[in-house]
């Protein structure tokens, strides 16, 4: 079973001020909970953190707590494409704007050979949608978007 860890405020705190650092979000409404050592889910519901720990405790009816947001990597956050939707609002930072060429690769899980000159996540957009994560290091961005989440091309 994966280990869960509900946030105190001060760890909740930390973790904001890495994702205001890398995207500008300043809020993340609910309870931060981590799974394992290293995904993050959010629980917006009416819970307490003990409630909450004895439903994953006793899963019977249940599959999990919350909806993964996000992953931590090291000194940074990873955002996940439904953690994006839900933050959207509030991403001022870290966005790479993509155009029409590097959207058709980027859908198809391709990686997108582009000197950023950043070393960091980046946020995906494409006329005003978000779309994932990429990672920017010095010659490309690496493509985040799950397989089964991927445009396929019918040949």
């Amino acid at each position: 079973m994966n280990f869960l860890k509900v946030f105190t405020p001060k760890e909740k705190k930390a973790i904001l001020e890495k994702l205001k650092s890398q995207f500008g979000i300043k809020n993340v409404p609910g309870l931060i909970l981590k799974r394992g050592a290293e995904r993050l889910f959010l629980f917006q519901g009416s819970f307490t953190p003990k409630k909450i720990e004895e439903l994953e405790n006793n899963r019977t009816s249940i599959e999990r707590v919350g909806i993964y947001f996000a992953k931590e990597v090291g000194d940074e956050i990873r955002l996940s494409i439904d953690g994006i939707q839900l933050l959207k609002d509030q991403i001022t930072k870290n966005i790479f704007e993509l155009n029409d060429e590097q959207y058709e690769k980027w859908m198809q899980g391709e990686e997108l050979y582009i000197e950023t000159g950043q070393n960091a996540f980046l946020v995906m957009k494409y006329k005003g949608d978000f779309l994932g994560m990429g990672k920017a290091s010095a010659e490309k961005i690496s493509n985040y978007i799950p397989k089964n989440r991927r445009l396929k091309i019918k040949n």
